[in-house]
């Protein structure tokens, strides 16, 4: 009970102390017209000196403001162009001049403050506590930047390669500090947490110099194992883009409903991949119908029993 008393008349005189220094500047601007008008003239004067004095400050920052937009440009320009004369991935190159440019802006920004006066070890503070609280903001936007610096260190694909991740596909256009972007097979744009991308399980499908396309042929019971897979083997033997170095299998699969099913397994190069895909297919067809290989279609065949009727 005594705090709040004590804390009561504490409150108290505090708000008299308020009202007795409000009264004194009133009695004060009564009784004594011309200082007070003196004295904000005098505020107002140094108000206007200090603005007129920073002018020349304001410009200079300006000035240096425009010429370090222009150098950061040109520095950037100069990175892009010695970048692209190394022997990098242009994953790097293009991650590394994001990196930079980043970094530029930030110099220009601090060096404009200290111009205008602000000290630097006020920057290195507010900078740091910006940092800090755009950190506990954006903790998943921070797993992203780190993601993006993995991909750049373990490298498990690089842009122009075809990948599968996350249940979407499509070629790598970009590796930006944040996310990947994939272009699809209907280009369409396909944006990727880097996050995410380290994460997950990636299929590359550029990841080797050789692929295998594994098709699949039907032909009827009635024909000749052999003899159409001497016709597949001449199609793919025939064809420049099919590796000869890899020997293509030809094998009967299994026995379907309605028609024998054939393996065939060609390799080529990774950049021939779909070219063998729809040429083999094409060029198979054409084939066995050339060679009057039968290409069955599924049929039921349905017979009817006549019963005959009860006495």
């Amino acid at each position: 009970m005594s705090d709040i008393l004590t804390s009561t008349a504490a409150a108290t005189a505090e708000a008299a102390t308020h009202e007795a220094t409000l009264n004194d500047a009133v009695q004060g601007l009564v009784e004594n017209p011309e200082q007070t008008i003196s004295a904000l003239g005098t505020f107002f004067q140094n108000l206007l000196n200090s603005i007129l004095g920073a002018i020349p400050t304001i410009l200079f920052a300006v000035l240096i403001l425009v010429i370090g937009l222009f150098a950061t440009k040109f520095a950037l320009w100069l990175l892009s162009k010695g970048l692209n004369k190394t022997k990098l991935d242009l994953t790097v190159t293009k991650f590394v001049a994001q990196v930079s440019k980043i970094v530029l802006y930030v110099l220009l920004v601090t060096i404009i403050l200290s111009i205008l006066g602000i000290p630097a070890t006020s920057i290195i503070t507010i900078i740091g506590t910006a940092g800090v609280a755009i950190g506990l903001a954006l903790q998943d936007s921070l797993s992203n930047v780190a993601g993006g610096f993995l991909l750049m260190v373990t490298k498990p694909f690089k842009i122009g390669d075809y990948i599968i991740v996350n249940g979407v596909e499509g070629t790598v256009a970009q590796i930006s500090i944040l996310h990947t972007r994939l272009d699809s097979a209907t280009n369409q744009a396909i944006f990727i947490p880097n996050g995410q991308a380290v994460n997950a399980v990636v299929i590359n499908n550029c990841g080797n110099e050789y692929r295998r396309v594994d098709l699949t042929f039907t032909i009827s019971y009635e024909e000749e194992f052999e003899k159409a897979r001497k016709v597949i083997l001449d199609v793919l033997k025939a064809n420049p883009k099919v590796d000869k170095t890899h020997d293509a299998a030809v094998r009967m699969l299994e026995h379907g409903k309605s028609a024998i099913v054939i393996a065939v397994r060609p390799w080529c190069k990774t950049a021939d991949y779909w070219d063998v895909y729809f040429d083999t297919t094409e060029q198979i067809r054409a084939a066995f119908i050339a060679n009057d290989i039968e290409i069955p279609f599924e049929q039921l065949d349905v017979h009817v029993v006549n019963q005959k009727p009860e006495a």
